[in-house]
């Protein structure tokens, strides 16, 4: 009788706790998106204060930045997950990279800015901040894939091997489709953290925008929206609807993050049930 109260308290407090917590997020985005919203109009991407340029830089860096971590990030988590032999060496390679995962971003920045901008002459680029974003998401995509991949039952990898499948097989047929949500979460994570980023952006990047909407050229300036949004709150222009452009922007980087989230977690459901029901068919 005791244990049942107990479990039934326990479910309370967690149920409790949940609604606390979805409370304050729903209030955040209110808060959020009732300020900002009804800025969303067309002059506010296209008129002289518009922030077109810095949407079409956040999505730009963005993209660059995963296009440099990913292959690196994903490789060497399975790496270590299914083929990395357990001695010290690998010991201290999952020691760096844990390390690395907690090492405040406006490091990460002082790095990009020393390598790139100095040392290699990039300047204040769209290429020097996404290469140091990538190096901002790389430790967090080694860890999130290699756990991901040990969620795995190592039943499905003997099954799998004892009806003569290769290990590359089972790894492209089984192992990777059961991880794939856990895999989606964790680019989902680094790609919210990459779109909000400021420290390293200023650092690397820039404060500026490219005069042509929808600049190509990596060596542009690249003043995203997280940083517009940082310097209209601590250095407002004289002159400029400093506030408006502020609250409108964070509507507009809310509204950015859930539909980017709503994009990978979607299709990646669709596709997990589609090669797992291609594998036991």
């Amino acid at each position: 009788m005791k244990a049942r109260q107990a479990d039934r308290y326990a479910s309370i407090m967690l149920w409790v706790g949940a609604i606390f917590i979805l409370a304050i997020l729903v209030a955040f985005l209110g808060l959020i998106l009732g300020r900002g919203l009804h800025y969303l109009t067309p002059a506010f991407f296209r008129g002289p204060e518009g922030v077109g340029g810095q949407l079409f830089n956040s999505f730009y860096l963005l993209a660059l930045s995963l296009v440099f971590s990913l292959p690196v990030g994903l490789g060497a988590g399975i790496y270590l997950a299914e083929y990395a032999p357990k001695n010290k060496l690998t010991d201290l390679i999952r020691l760096s990279t844990e390390s690395l995962a907690t090492v405040p971003s406006i490091v990460f920045g002082l790095f990009g800015m020393i390598i790139f901008v100095n040392k290699l002459g990039l300047g204040f680029t769209i290429l020097g901040g996404s290469a140091t974003l990538a190096l901002l998401n790389l430790p967090i995509l080694v860890r999130v894939t290699e756990e991901s991949l040990r969620t795995v039952p190592r039943s499905y990898r003997e099954a799998s091997l004892a009806l003569g499948a290769t290990m590359w097989q089972t790894l492209r047929k089984v192992i990777l489709p059961t991880a794939l949500p856990g895999l989606i979460t964790g680019v989902t994570l680094v790609a919210g953290r990459a779109l909000g980023e400021t420290a390293i952006l200023i650092f690397t990047a820039g404060m500026n925008v490219s005069r042509k909407l929808f600049d190509l050229n990596p060596f542009a300036a690249g003043e995203t929206l997280a940083v517009q949004l940082f310097a209209a709150k601590s250095n407002p222009l004289p002159g400029t609807n400093a506030d408006q452009i502020a609250d409108g922007t964070a509507a507009l980087l809310i509204i950015m993050v859930i539909v980017f989230n709503l994009c990978l977690i979607i299709p990646s459901r669709w596709l997990q049930y589609r090669l797992l029901g291609k594998n036991k068919e």
